[in-house]
């Protein structure tokens, strides 16, 4: 019996202490590092507007519905850019429903942007990402909603053309990865520059 209680009693003095170290020591120098390391990501990658009003996350997509805005991934999560409900379509390449979306999204991709019948549209355009909250796209499709994007807005194809650009994202150590444009970064730049006229 005396083994039994002493064994007992080391039993739960090491998941005592196990319990301070990894549930409280652990993840408070954890928590230490990062806010010394990298804070702005460690707190979410949050991005302001020049008045200091969060407007968003950079690492997460949003909706903007007006043609004064570059439009995001299109997302399945939950309504749409739901973050608590992240996830794809799950729909495989042979699925119908999967086909039939892609082209009504096609259509109305060409239709917002008002392009030619034939012009070829970028994946990401008409497709959601594995997560429905991919906050880039591509190059390619920012280039086709420019002229959208500056008729909407009063300016220069060049000008937001120019901003697309300076947006733009290499590849990852230059080998992996397509270059992408962050659609939050590249629309508060916009608006920052309607805001200088």
């Amino acid at each position: 019996m005396k083994t039994f209680l002493a064994e007992l009693k080391t039993s739960v003095l090491l998941t005592l202490v196990l319990a301070v170290l990894l549930c409280g020591a652990y993840p408070l120098v954890v928590w230490a590092g990062a806010q010394a390391l990298f804070p702005a990501r460690a707190n979410g990658s949050l991005l302001t507007d020049k008045d200091g009003v969060v407007r968003g996350s950079a690492l997460l997509a949003q909706s903007f519905t007006s043609d004064k805005y570059f439009q995001p991934r299109p997302s399945a999560a939950g309504t749409g850019y739901d973050a608590s409900s992240s996830s794809g379509t799950n729909l495989g390449p042979t699925s119908k429903k999967l086909a039939d979306s892609i082209a009504a999204a096609v259509a109305a991709y060409r239709t917002v942007n008002g392009l030619a019948a034939g012009t070829p549209v970028p994946a990401d355009a008409v497709t959601s990402s594995g997560s429905g909250l991919d906050p880039d796209i591509s190059v390619a499709n920012a280039n086709l909603q420019a002229a959208r994007v500056a008729k909407a807005r009063g300016l220069p194809l060049e000008k937001v053309s120019t901003l697309v650009a300076a947006h733009t994202t290499g590849r990852d150590l230059t080998v992996l990865g397509e270059p992408r444009v962050n659609v939050l970064l590249l629309n508060l730049a916009l608006d920052d520059s309607a805001a200088a006229r």
